[in-house]
């Protein structure tokens, strides 16, 4: 904004703006001299200056003659020459004038422009040096300040440096003192003198007192001087040096410090057992026969608490040590335990009697008795060995004919480590293993595609059926659209999901540990360890015993690539899991059931989710290493169905799944449809002939596969995963909503889906569940949030969900009474949930069967089949059902809260 004509460029003024006529007459004003050649200044308006007298001037620009009443113009003949000029000027183009001026005004007013931004700018210029001076200021004060703090400490350590020498020379003087003029210390003729005088008697407080009254305070010795205390060791070594000598020149002498030796009064049969010196001594008589044993029990090294009483000693040390007797022996000595003190003639009497004990042999007729018993233990022994052997080789025989391994071993202790080579893998070697239960541990290296058999018995039997409703093993299962699979799946155990076992990735959230991946990262060389214990204890052979009894006859079973082959840069725990699931599938064989092979988990991750193993990335037919990544599963399943085609998974492998959902809304669908063709036609060539096998639907629509893969025909099924809770739109259902589109709309899409002129045909539900939320911990991935309550951020405004998604869509959407345990369960919840799967159970046999998801978790109470069999929210028996989606049956549910 440019400045005034009369200001200067700090002042904040506007300029006035002017009308085209007003500047056209400012800039045609006259300018007049006078006869004293004075310049007339430039006025406003055309009002001459007092004193003056203007002609008049007609309408045309001509002066008016002299007035009426006489007067005359004053002006000088040229003032008016100069004025008719002017106004014949005005009259003949008073539009250039004023153009002119005009551009004399703009031309001004830019030029005023131009200053008044350059002062701006000098100004602004004059600022920022300002800024960098005081900055300067600043920074130079800092380091003076600095620079003083540095000199401070420097100060300080010196002076601590000073303190330090100083404390030196007053060690030094101390020492010199110490040196020159020794401590004066009582003469002590004797050790015994000196442990029995009176002055060591116990003093109590009134001694104390009186002492500090008449005597003086004495000097601190430094802590670190210690030679007073030096020269008074040095004086009662040398005195007992002195004593020592004495005694083994006098007998006398040594007789009074070792009370227990014999003297010669032991010739006539006493020995001394008492020789205090403010005492008479004692004497106790000794048998004839003992009296040369005697000479043999003197103990000859002496320690501890018997050196302390001037007592000789035999050297004790090994078994009796360790067993504590020894040690017993002292507790009627001077700092036994609690026992009494030596100033009674009993502890002498202790120490003796132990002498004897120690030093004797014990009799011959013990001895004896010792051999003896000796001889009947050793021919009991044999007896029971003889007997354990018999009835052990009588029960291999009985279990080689029920089918078990001709020589099975049962335990660690049927074999030996020398047994196994000692270059044998982890999973070859048994003593490795943390867990042996149903393992055959005879050492073996065979291979069927190149997976080891290590573990498995040679023989099996089929014989057996899940529940009577089904037929065995060994005989056909007949047409799953007529006779529908009722499964259930054991995940989260050898593919982890962490909402299944929340207590594996129960760390801060900063660290970034979310799936199997970055938890083996983290753990490093304890991941194995840790693995293999969940491993062994999540699924056992209860678990299929109980799986059997809820009246389920198929079991599908989630694994990952690594149980086959890791890579470069995997840091997942290699063919630990492969073990696990050999045995698993034995144990479905021992209950009936049959078994859908999963492989959950592909290289590179088929969907980018923490269950494939990593979570966000997807490199399978995706990114650069996506067609590798395609190749090794490839030869994943090459080596995974040459090793299921054995004749003794015929039976009992009824599914052999490709792929768990491919994320086929991000991948190309022409890439993936080629592949799960390339897999088909790999598992069916290497002898892979009676399973189905399954392919994920990829979420791209039932009515979409309508013509896919026709050619593969009736030996191939789609898995369908159904859940309300990940849908934003279903999620919302009230109570009666979701059973009544379980009952209407799953049935709908399945019966769709399993007619080829509408869908693509065999079709089957692999996963679902009862849960009508997803507030489960970690079920919609780690630190994520959820859907009901409005809380999940995920990283992508597309998929976030800020607003909550329960049936209220409020603040009255809560979690904590979704996740209450059953226990808290009201009986209309309850009464929901069991119609609710009831429900989908009923929809979905209308395909080739379900797998509910999933049989156990640690605390996702809606997610368990088995707690949910525990809480009554499940059927019994999975083959008799009370809702068989009757619409009309199903309650409104009125007095149940939809915000769980």
């Amino acid at each position: 904004m440019p400045p005034p004509r009369d200001s200067s460029p700090e002042r904040d003024y506007r300029p006035r703006r002017q009308s085209a006529q007003r500047r056209s007459r400012n800039s045609s004003a006259v300018r007049d001299s006078d006869d004293n050649g004075e310049r007339d200044p430039r006025r406003r308006s055309r009002r001459p200056e007092p004193g003056t007298s203007v002609p008049p001037i007609t309408r045309g620009g001509e002066i008016r003659p002299e007035s009426s009443n006489g007067s005359s113009a004053t002006l000088s003949a040229a003032a008016l020459a100069q004025l008719n000029k002017q106004n014949a000027k005005r009259k003949a183009s008073p539009k250039k004038e004023v153009k002119r001026a005009l551009e004399r005004g703009l031309d001004a007013q830019s030029e005023r422009d131009i200053a008044w931004e350059r002062e701006q700018e000098k100004e602004r210029e004059r600022m920022r040096e300002a800024r960098r001076e005081s900055r300067m200021r600043r920074d130079k004060e800092r380091e003076r300040e600095q620079k003083e703090k540095d000199r401070e400490r420097e100060r300080e350590r010196e002076r601590e440096r000073e303190r330090e020498r100083e404390r030196e020379r007053d060690r030094e003087r101390e020492r010199e003192r110490a040196r020159a003029k020794p401590p004066r210390v009582a003469a002590v003729e004797s050790e015994d003198e000196y442990r029995y005088s009176t002055s060591r008697r116990p003093r109590d407080s009134r001694d104390a007192a009186r002492d500090d009254r008449t005597r003086s305070k004495p000097r601190m010795v430094p802590p670190d001087s210690d030679d007073e205390y030096q020269h008074l060791t040095t004086r009662k070594r040398d005195e007992r040096a002195r004593k020592r000598a004495s005694a083994m020149e006098s007998d006398d002498e040594y007789q009074r410090l070792t009370p227990h030796r014999r003297t010669d009064s032991d010739d006539k049969g006493y020995r001394v057992v008492d020789a205090r010196p403010d005492k008479p001594k004692s004497y106790e008589r000794l048998r004839p026969d003992n009296r040369e044993r005697e000479d043999r029990s003197r103990l000859r090294v002496a320690s501890g608490p018997m050196l302390e009483q001037g007592i000789r000693a035999r050297n004790v040390s090994g078994g009796m040590l360790e067993k504590g007797s020894f040690m017993a022996r002292f507790q009627n000595l001077r700092g036994g335990h609690g026992g009494p003190s030596m100033t009674s003639s009993s502890g002498y009497d202790s120490v003796d009697k132990m002498s004897d004990e120690i030093g004797s042999s014990p009799p011959k007729r013990k001895r004896k008795k010792l051999w003896i018993a000796v001889g009947i233990g050793v021919v009991i022994v044999i007896i029971i060995i003889i007997i354990a052997v018999t009835v052990s080789k009588k029960k291999s025989d009985d279990d080689g004919d029920k089918g078990s391994d001709d020589t099975p071993s049962q335990g660690l202790g049927d074999i030996s480590p020398d047994d196994i080579p000692a270059d044998a893998p982890t999973w070859l070697n048994p003593f490795k293993w943390a867990n042996t239960t149903d393992f055959n541990l005879t050492y073996t290296a065979q291979t069927v595609g190149d997976l080891p058999v290590m573990g498995l018995f040679s023989k099996w039997d089929d014989s057996k059926a899940a529940n009577e409703q089904v037929p065995a093993l060994n005989k056909p299962w007949g047409d799953y659209s007529q006779r529908p699979a009722r499964g259930v799946n054991v995940g989260g155990w050898l593919s982890l999901e962490p909402f299944i076992t929340p207590s594996l990735f129960a760390y801060d959230l900063r660290l970034g540990i979310v799936d199997e991946y970055t938890l083996c990262t983290y753990l490093g060389s304890r991941c194995e360890s840790v693995f293999e214990q969940h491993y062994a204890t999540f699924v056992t052979e209860q678990t299929f015993k109980e799986i059997a009894d809820a009246g389920l006859d198929h079991v599908r079973i989630p694994f990952s690539y690594w149980a086959v082959q890791t890579y470069d840069g995997d840091p997942y725990v290699f063919r630990t899991s492969w073990r696990y699931l050999l045995r698993a599938i034995e144990w479905c064989r021992k209950y009936g059931l049959r078994v859908n092979l999963d492989l959950h988990g592909l290289p590179g991750s088929q969907n980018g989710w923490n269950h494939s193993g990593r979570q966000g990335y997807i490199n399978w037919l995706n990114g650069t290493d996506g067609d590798l990544n395609a190749k090794r599963s490839l030869e994943i399943h090459d080596r995974l169905s040459q090793f299921f085609a054995q004749d003794r998974y015929k039976n009992i492998i009824s599914h052999y799944g490709l792929a768990n959902e491919p994320k086929m809304t991000y991948l190309s669908v022409d890439a993936v449809l080629q592949w799960i063709e390339d897999a088909y036609a790999l598992v069916r060539k290497n002898g892979v002939k009676d399973a189905i096998v399954v392919f994920g639907d990829g979420f791209r629509g039932l009515n979409n596969w309508q013509g896919e893969l026709q050619d593969l025909g009736d030996g191939a099924a789609l898995d369908v995963h159904q859940y309300v809770i990940f849908n934003t739109n279903q999620i919302v259902y009230k109570h009666y909503d979701k059973i009544k589109f379980a009952c209407e709309g799953w049935t709908q899409q399945t019966e769709l889906s399993m007619n080829r002129s509408l869908g693509y045909g065999p079709t089957l539900v692999a996963e679902w569940s009862q849960a009508d939320t997803d507030c489960a911990k970690h079920l919609t991935n780690v630190g994520w949030g959820n859907r009901w309550t409005g809380t999940l951020v995920t990283g992508s405004s597309s998929s976030d969900v800020l607003t909550p998604r329960c049936p209220y869509t409020d603040r009255r959407c809560d979690c904590i009474a979704a996740n209450a345990p059953p226990d808290q369960w009201s009986d209309d919840y309850k009464t929901f949930l069991k119609m609710f799967a009831e429900a989908q159970m009923y929809s979905f046999e209308k395909g080739w069967g379900w797998f509910y998801w999933v049989w156990d978790t640690e605390d996702a109470y809606q997610w368990s089949y088995k707690k949910g069999l525990d809480a009554g929210v499940l059927p019994a028996k999975a083959y008799e059902r009370d809702f068989n989606c009757d619409v009309s049956t199903i309650p409104s549910f009125e007095n149940l809260s939809e915000a769980f």
